[in-house]
């Protein structure tokens, strides 16, 4: 009679190896996709924003939004509008899921982006005039390997 020696089951070891790596494969995808970054962007932005923190937001914008607000001028105007006159102290928003473009610009005149995201975003605010809704669009592009807020001047 032979001794039968214990060997490891090699099968269900391999298995199990190529299941980890398609899942974490698959996580690595749905975590690090680009909509998934984009809408973390933009998610940032309107978490600085709506705790007031106005200077890091304005970090977020693309060079073409920053052309057209210096930062002082943009904290000043965003605390003013929002908080003085609206008398809101913050607000709470939603964000819709990231459409996919692969050419828009933000205004008449101005070159095209390419390869991007529009959410729209929603924010709640209850304030000294009651309870109102501002909807705006919000377009995420890459710049310098890094994604960077847009909006849009379109006059249609």
């Amino acid at each position: 009679m032979r001794k039968r020696r214990n060997q490891l089951p090699i099968l269900p070891i391999l298995i199990g190896i190529l299941l980890v790596s398609f899942l974490l494969i698959g996580l690595r995808f749905f975590l690090f996709s680009s909509s998934t970054q984009a809408e973390d962007t933009v998610e940032r932005f309107y978490q600085y924003e709506q705790e007031g923190n106005f200077s890091d937001s304005w970090e977020l914008f693309h060079p073409y939004m920053k052309e057209r607000f210096t930062k002082s001028s943009f904290i000043q105007d965003r605390a003013h509008v929002f908080i003085g006159h609206f008398g809101a102290d913050t607000f709470s928003y939603e964000i819709s899921k990231p459409l996919e473009f692969d050419k828009w610009k933000p205004e008449d005149g101005q070159d095209n982006f390419r390869d991007g995201y529009k959410v729209v975003v929603t924010q709640t605010y209850s304030g000294k005039y009651g309870k109102f809704n501002f909807q705006q669009e919000v377009y995420v592009v890459k710049y310098k390997g890094k994604w960077a807020i847009l909006w849009d001047y379109n006059s249609k």
